[in-house]
């Protein structure tokens, strides 16, 4: 079966789930810079394990050790290598080079959302703390915790073509253009504060939601191959990827009601 066709068929299967999340009760609760913030502050965690998924990927794909070695398949190698350049390497609004996660605090930072957990969660990791511990011991909201703990169990007990298929369906920013608008509207009266979060959701949207995302399913794609349980396999893991976000936006929306 042809592979463009493997990968139609594996995000027909997602349209169910995708549908759930973009029209989330989620976006119209947020109104208002406050409740932003508090967007923020529990999104921005998966933000950062985005980038966690992302760097296991290159890992598995490519030669990150010395002595340096060909590893894998060139293609893989090349596609996962272009999209950590572009999420790790990124620009500001200033043209300032930084990786979407920093862009992300910047914005949170320029909002007054608070980001200490996040920064302390990030000096345990950087001592060595295991991350599920690390957010036990922070006491970050449930649902949180949940969430990236399921991305760190695709990252440590997951083939590779799973976390390729996690990666591009099952952590793809779903945003709908409504909740764009909310954000435009609010930065324009208040450009102090939503100018840099307004530039992060319409970068993602461009860089993400386009370009990597064709990167991305062309990734799926070599790695799946030919095999009928690999394809099987990337589609229920994106699937409960989903869920996953679904319940993570479930537990923000609480937090506003």
């Amino acid at each position: 079966m042809n592979n463009e066709i493997r990968i139609n068929q594996l995000k027909s299967s997602l349209e169910e789930d995708r549908a759930i999340l973009i029209n989330h009760p989620l976006y119209l609760s947020l109104q208002n810079i406050d409740q932003i913030k508090v967007f923020t502050s529990h999104h921005v965690f998966a933000v950062w394990d985005f980038m966690s998924l992302l760097k296991s990927l290159q890992q598995k794909l490519t030669c990150v050790k010395t002595p340096w070695v060909p590893a894998g398949d060139a293609n893989s190698r090349y596609l996962i290598n272009e999209i950590v350049l572009g999420e790790e390497t990124d620009v500001d609004a200033n043209g300032i080079r930084m990786s979407h996660f920093e862009l992300y605090l910047k914005a949170m930072t320029e909002m007054g959302s608070d980001v200490s957990a996040m920064e302390q969660l990030i000096t345990l990791i950087v001592n060595n703390v295991p991350v599920g511990e690390a957010m036990a011991k922070l006491q970050l909201p449930q649902p949180v915790q949940d969430f990236v703990n399921h991305t760190f169990y695709v990252i440590e007990q997951l083939p590779v073509h799973v976390q390729a298929a996690v990666f591009t369906f099952g952590r793809e920013d779903l945003i709908p253009g409504m909740f764009i608008s909310i954000v435009q509207k609010l930065a324009t009266s208040h450009p102090e504060k939503l100018a840099t979060f307004k530039y992060y959701l319409e970068r993602h949207i461009e860089v993400d939601g386009d370009h990597h995302s064709h990167l991305g399913m062309d990734m799926v794609s070599v790695l799946c191959g030919e095999d009928d349980n690999k394809w099987q396999e990337a589609t229920n893991a994106a699937k409960q990827a989903l869920q996953y976000r679904k319940l993570l936006w479930d537990g923000i929306h609480q937090q506003l009601a």
